[in-house]
């Protein structure tokens, strides 16, 4: 070998002694990174389901707490490199149990700085003011009520479930789009059916457009033979784009179709809907979520399985974040403008400051397909546009405080 051959072989040989050094001394100087535990309590008080015309699409069992397992797996999938340990705590009260008596008892057994709740709207608040969960981190997943996010918001609760004034926002943007803005509605007569019927109002005046004819769901008769007699009856004596139906039950609205007096199209609770999740969306990289999903839960993903999930990864974010566990911190951090998360909905989401609702489009959906997302083009906003959606920072009522 030269001389010169020698030189360079030498002085590469040098070059990897020194690499090696600093590969040591900057590992030496890394923090050794401690286990993280996180646990995090689900809680559900299962709804009694109203007897209805059609069982055809009942709800699953188990609605919201497939979600929150497969928030779990997913942050495991992350922990699993970071040092982070996930489990889930499932606490499941059936209708005719007191759900608040079963939710001071797993408090009693082990202090949660981490829960889910999906239950109604009477029991998430009843849970917010115990004192075993002043200094807790509550993700409402289950009640979807807009008195939650005004007079009767908490400091403790975030909302991953939209609220029913940022569903009927999605929906009328869309009908304002398409100028469909002269609107019967048709109410049904339980109390969820109610309130979409108070959002939908409220946000036809919010956007202009017109209730040109407000009924009240009273028939008795089966639709299943007498639809076709029945609803032309009803929808005949007024001029309308377009027939909103409120009726969260289903016990009626998907008569409603086809049988207007008027060749209209039908929304709301049924026709095109306005809905947190649904199996038709798969654009972002959605569809491999979906899959995930059906594969562990053997059923689609609905609105409240995609609210639980999405309060598993909030906290999972934060959690790798911050690295650390301490409820102080990821409380800190998830209320912080900094927190970002990506959800599979085409943006990187948060929560609003003023009232603790998850920021996110809202898909427009029938049954087999994805037909927009509020919000819609042309609906501007000084800070987000989808702050167009539900209550607004200047219009709150909340008082976190």
């Amino acid at each position: 070998m030269s001389s010169g051959a020698q030189a360079r072989a030498g002085g590469m040989y040098l070059v990897r002694r020194a690499l090696m050094a600093c590969a040591w001394l900057a590992l030496l100087a890394c923090p050794v990174r401690a286990e993280v535990e996180v646990e995090i309590l689900y809680l559900e008080h299962q709804r009694a389901q109203p007897p209805t015309l059609s069982n055809l699409d009942a709800p699953p069992s188990d609605d919201g707490l497939q979600g929150a397992r497969l928030g779990i797996a997913d942050n495991a999938t992350t922990g699993q490199f970071l040092k982070q340990n996930y489990a889930l705590r499932e606490v499941i009260v059936t209708p005719e149990n007191d759900f608040l008596a079963r939710a001071k008892q797993a408090l009693a057994e082990k202090a949660a700085p981490f829960i889910i709740v999906n239950a109604p709207a009477q029991d998430v608040l009843a849970l917010a003011d115990l004192p075993e969960t002043k200094d807790a981190l509550i993700f409402n997943a289950g009640a979807p009520d807009t008195r939650l996010r005004q007079n009767d918001c908490r400091a403790n609760v975030l909302h991953t479930l939209p609220s029913r004034a940022m569903l009927a926002d999605a929906l009328m943007q869309f009908l304002t789009k398409k100028r469909w803005t002269n609107i019967m509605l048709i109410e049904g007569p339980g109390d969820g059916d109610k309130a979409f019927g108070a959002a939908l109002r409220n946000s036809a005046e919010k956007f202009r457009a017109s209730i040109t004819a407000d009924k009240s769901w009273t028939l008795k008769a089966d639709m299943r033979r007498n639809a076709g007699a029945e609803v032309p009856a009803l929808t005949q004596d007024a001029d309308y784009d377009v027939v909103l139906v409120s009726d969260e039950a289903g016990d009626f609205g998907q008569y409603i179709l086809y049988n207007t007096w008027l060749a209209r199209p039908v929304a709301g609770s049924q026709g095109l809907m306005p809905l947190g999740w649904h199996r038709a969306v798969e654009q972002w990289g959605a569809v491999q979520l979906q899959n995930r999903f059906k594969e562990a839960a053997k059923r689609d993903m609905r609105a409240r399985d995609y609210a639980a999930w999405a309060a598993v990864r909030s906290i999972g974010e934060a959690v790798a974040r911050q690295n650390t566990g301490d409820p102080k911190a990821i409380v800190s951090y998830v209320k912080s403008p900094d927190f970002k998360l990506a959800l599979f909905k085409g943006r990187a989401l948060d929560y609003r400051s003023w009232n603790g609702q998850l920021r996110q489009p809202i898909p427009l959906v029938h049954t087999g397909a994805l037909v927009a997302l509020a919000p819609m083009e042309g609906f501007l906003h000084q800070t987000s546009d989808l702050d167009t959606l539900g209550i607004d920072g200047p219009e709150t009522k909340c008082k976190m405080n």
